[in-house]
């Protein structure tokens, strides 16, 4: 479970709680004419926007921001492939077909190391596959993200919708006030919704992307170095270096 999530939705649901109860107002912000324009037209918007293979990736992907996918940390991968590198020096490449490995990614380019295929090929069938996985999340990432678009969209039509029928009931004050809370509750559900719930999915998802790829780099550098025979100590100063490079690279981006 990503405890950052669920810290950061209860901090943000509470913040906006305590804010509308202090004002008074929790009750006037409940308004299921409005959910239903905003929810619904940003639901149907996007399913307009996005064909049904894409639709459901995206659902279960949901489920990743509270409990994202368990996958080897970038120490454990250098530490996994230095023990390796020091079984291929002591017994041999071959020795490795019994290693035990839970990571399809690792277990692809071992098995092109032990069958001895040229560095470049290894290197652009591993490039490769990272090349289709990353575009493959970037574009659940963007359901997410462009569900934030619509959102805050319907939102203002609600307003105009709103204002209409003000304009429209103006010399009735009861069915104006009606109106009138039509026109800012969709506002506040669409800014709402973009900014806690659509767009923050779509970051934190790209941020799994992004440290799920970095073990995919670190081990196609990983499983080259063992093919070239390096030492285990040469391997882990190379994967250290090669990590904190990356990282830094993150950061200056």
């Amino acid at each position: 479970m990503d405890l950052l999530t669920i810290i950061g939705l209860t901090i943000g649901i509470g913040a906006v709680y305590w804010v509308l109860y202090q004002g008074e107002i929790t009750s006037l912000l409940y308004n299921p004419l409005a959910a239903m324009l905003v929810i619904g037209g940003t639901l149907g918007a996007t399913l307009m926007t996005y064909n049904w293979k894409l639709i459901k990736r995206a659902i279960p992907a949901l489920l990743y921001v509270v409990f994202p996918p368990k996958h080897y940390a970038p120490e454990q991968v250098i530490e996994k492939l230095v023990n390796m590198s020091e079984q291929a020096k002591r017994s041999g490449v071959d020795s490795l077909r019994g290693v035990e490995v839970d990571d399809r990614f690792l277990e692809d380019g071992l098995e092109m190391v032990i069958e001895n295929l040229d560095d470049d090929v290894i290197r652009s069938n591993l490039e490769k596959e990272i090349f289709f996985t990353r575009r493959r999340h970037q574009m659940v990432s963007d359901v997410f993200r462009q569900m934030g678009t619509y959102a805050p969209i319907f939102g203002l039509l609600g307003t105009l919708i709103g204002i209409v029928q003000v304009l429209r009931d103006i010399g009735n004050p009861e069915e104006m006030g009606a109106a009138m809370a039509i026109a800012i509750t969709t506002t506040f559900y669409g800014i709402f919704l973009t900014n806690f719930l659509f767009l923050p999915i779509a970051g934190k998802l790209s941020t799994l992307s992004e440290d799920e790829i970095l073990v995919k780099e670190v081990i196609i550098e990983g499983v080259l170095s063992i093919k070239q025979g390096d030492v285990p100590y040469i391997v882990s100063r190379k994967l250290q270096a090669y990590l904190a490079f990356k990282l830094r690279e993150k950061e200056g981006k």
